[in-house]
């Protein structure tokens, strides 16, 4: 299995045997602490055209923990972007400066065309940059959805034989997309949890079905909160909507709170990838069964495995 130098684009690029050795360098990680000579010296960059709090940051946590400096920007004012700069020109520039790229981009397929570009550079002699995809439009965000899994797994033990509703915003996100895809590895069985309109789109059940899995697909939490093992909310992305109209016939369908909440096992784990609206009330934040901030937080241990392979510094 080898990951240096690889570019982390897709979930779908990635097989179990090394999801679970991303999880177990994470684990490693959490208990014996961090090694700050691993990585000291390099340079990650975090190229962020879009909002980020969790995923910027995370990374770069994952990144100082490990000893490396982070050059970033967040959002595209200030630089060449603004100029009418293409991002053909921005990755072939920054990749000087850089020895791995986490990048957030608004269309589909960004982070694959990045890692085209820096790919072909490095037959032009130069050192291969690799790219990770931070989450690109309502495609992917693979990085997201290895801490997921991380989080399911050290939540339950394990993750085949679970059942899992994902719950929102099925059709616009992103990280539902690529949690189904790794789910894909695994014995599970999914819950789709969605208005019509945002159902999770065809391209993904297709795949589930061609790899056999087992899914349903429901209108409304009641219908199965009192059987799943975890409930991944998400928040319904205004931001996406090519119309408002079309937004404001859906936003606030969901809202789990405390009584909702008490029919769920008590071995059941709320899970969302954050930032939340009004999907999941405030009284439910101290909730047993909650596990969002967790969530988050496991995404330091996770990034910086995934970093720390990536460069070589660990096998």
């Amino acid at each position: 299995m080898e990951f240096v130098n690889r570019d982390v684009v897709s979930i779908k690029d990635f097989a179990r045997p090394e999801l679970e050795h991303i999880f177990e360098k994470a684990e490693d990680m959490e208990k014996k602490g961090y090694d700050k000579s691993l990585l000291k010296g390099k340079k990650v960059g975090l190229l962020f055209y879009e909002p980020s709090t969790r995923t910027r940051m995370s990374f770069d946590s994952a990144a100082q923990a490990l000893g490396a400096g982070t050059i970033w920007f967040a959002g595209v004012e200030g630089t060449s972007v603004m100029k009418g700069e293409t991002l053909k020109d921005t990755i072939e520039t920054v990749a000087n400066y850089m020895d791995v790229i986490v990048m957030r981009h608004p269309f589909d397929g960004s982070a694959r065309w990045a890692a085209d570009v820096t790919t072909k550079r490095a037959t032009r002699g130069f050192n291969k940059v690799p790219i990770v995809n931070g989450g690109d439009g309502k495609n992917e965000h693979p990085t997201q959805t290895m801490l997921d899994l991380y989080s399911v797994q050290k939540t339950q033990r394990r993750v085949d034989g679970l059942e899992l509703a994902l719950v929102g915003d099925l059709k616009y996100g992103r990280t539902t997309h690529s949690l189904s895809y790794a789910l894909s590895m695994f014995d599970t069985k999914i819950r789709y949890v969605a208005p019509d309109a945002l159902q999770i789109p065809e391209h993904v059940t297709s795949f589930l079905k061609r790899k056999g899995i087992a899914f349903t697909k429901h209108s409304r939490i009641e219908e199965v909160i009192e059987t799943v093992d975890i409930i991944y909310m998400t928040r319904i992305q205004k931001e996406r909507f090519p119309d408002e109209n079309e937004y404001n016939k859906v936003k606030g369908v969901y809202r789990m709170d405390k009584k909702l909440l008490s029919r769920a096992k008590p071995t059941m784990r709320l899970m969302h990838p954050l930032p939340r609206v009004d999907e999941i009330t405030l009284d439910v934040d101290d909730d047993q069964r909650s596990y969002y901030f967790q969530q988050a937080g496991n995404g330091v241990p996770v990034r910086a495995a995934l970093l720390a392979l990536i460069m070589g510094a660990v096998r």
